[in-house]
């Protein structure tokens, strides 16, 4: 079970306002402490709160993703996005990859504790830790349970170097933390922002704040200090790959401050395939015949495709002044010569 270093969290606090569920717990979480919140942002979501066992995990050999090591503190998200890859995730808690993954989130209480432990093991030897690899950490959930200030401080205190890639806004509530973070060791901070239209925002990331919320907050980091790249991803094939989306697209991110640009066409894996396109059908079914083609081999668009909306985009991005088609390393503190190179933090 991929789930089985997890138990229930004693019960002795709450948050506030906050009333036991009832629906039964997933198999694969016995014992856990499940909640409600009655505030409208979290109507119909439930909670699972558990103490996790471990909590920096090793990412596994062969990944197609330049770092080692993750901290993920949520499993589901309060985002909701149609196409996020992670859905597939939620089938190993015996919950569905659609209206649970976006209702049903499993929350790990104690990860502030956790980090700190397991930075100060022995064993432990300081490499570069991604956050927000698999779910946003900083999703609507964050705002109620608080998992990361402990979590940045824990890495502070270690001067541990880390990266944060995020749609959230809440992340400039832990501006502060991460300036001290910032001031001694590697921080790297992205936010993911596929295009700018609002109408489709609403339609595909539901959960999350708006597009010009996301690159306010880019201009805010910035000005604090940080570089901050930004991930162009995903870009819809049919809904945001023309060359006008690409272009408004870049203007904003290029207005916003950000150091760079990385695009990155949609990917459908299992899970995130089938909502992805019962969505689709649902909302744009004139679509559908140009998805199946696109997407008939796998996860993947075909190559030809990917390369030349990557060639768009570099082009636009040189018009706008955004040179760099990477993701910024944020408020560098001196390396000496031997340090390894840093972390770019990447979409699977």
């Amino acid at each position: 079970m991929r789930w089985d270093h997890l138990s229930a969290p004693p019960d002795e606090e709450r948050p506030d306002r906050a009333a036991p569920a009832t629906p039964p717990l997933p198999l694969a979480l016995p014992g856990a402490v499940t909640r409600t919140f009655d505030t409208p942002d979290f109507a119909g979501m439930t909670f699972y709160e558990v103490q996790a066992k471990s909590i920096i995990n090793r990412v596994p050999t062969g990944s197609r993703v330049p770092f080692s090591w993750t901290i993920n503190p949520y499993r589901g998200c309060t985002h909701a996005c149609v196409y996020c890859f992670a859905r597939n995730s939620h089938t190993y808690l015996d919950l569905d990859a659609g209206a649970d993954f976006d209702r049903k989130v499993v929350v790990k209480v104690n990860a502030g504790e956790l980090v700190r432990r397991e930075l100060a093991a022995a064993r432990w030897r300081g490499a570069p830790i991604a956050m927000g690899t698999n779910v946003d950490c900083y999703q609507r959930a964050e705002g109620r349970y608080r998992l990361l200030p402990p979590i940045i401080t824990a890495l502070r205190d270690f001067a541990n170097p880390f990266s944060i890639l995020t749609k959230g806004t809440l992340i400039l509530r832990d501006l502060p933390l991460l300036c001290q973070a910032a001031e001694v060791t590697r921080v790297s901070l992205s936010f993911s922002v596929g295009f700018v239209d609002e109408t489709l925002w609403r339609a595909v990331e539901p959960g999350t704040p708006s597009p010009r919320r996301r690159l306010d907050a880019v201009r805010r980091l910035t000005d604090a200090g940080f570089e901050v790249g930004v991930l162009m991803a995903p870009i819809l094939p049919g809904l945001s790959d023309d060359d006008a989306s690409i272009d408004a697209t870049l203007a904003a991110i290029a207005a916003a401050g950000a150091t760079g640009v990385t695009p990155l066409a949609l990917h459908l894996r299992p899970g995130a395939r089938q909502w992805y396109a019962h969505w689709l059908g649902r909302e744009f079914p004139h679509l559908v015949p140009r998805y199946r083609e696109l997407y008939r081999a796998g996860a993947y668009p075909p190559q030809a495709y990917q390369r030349e909306l990557t060639a768009r985009v570099r082009i636009a991005a040189r018009r706008h002044g955004l040179h760099r088609s990477e993701r910024g390393d944020s408020h560098r503190v001196p390396a000496p010569p031997s340090a390894p190179a840093p972390e770019q933090l990447a979409l699977l």
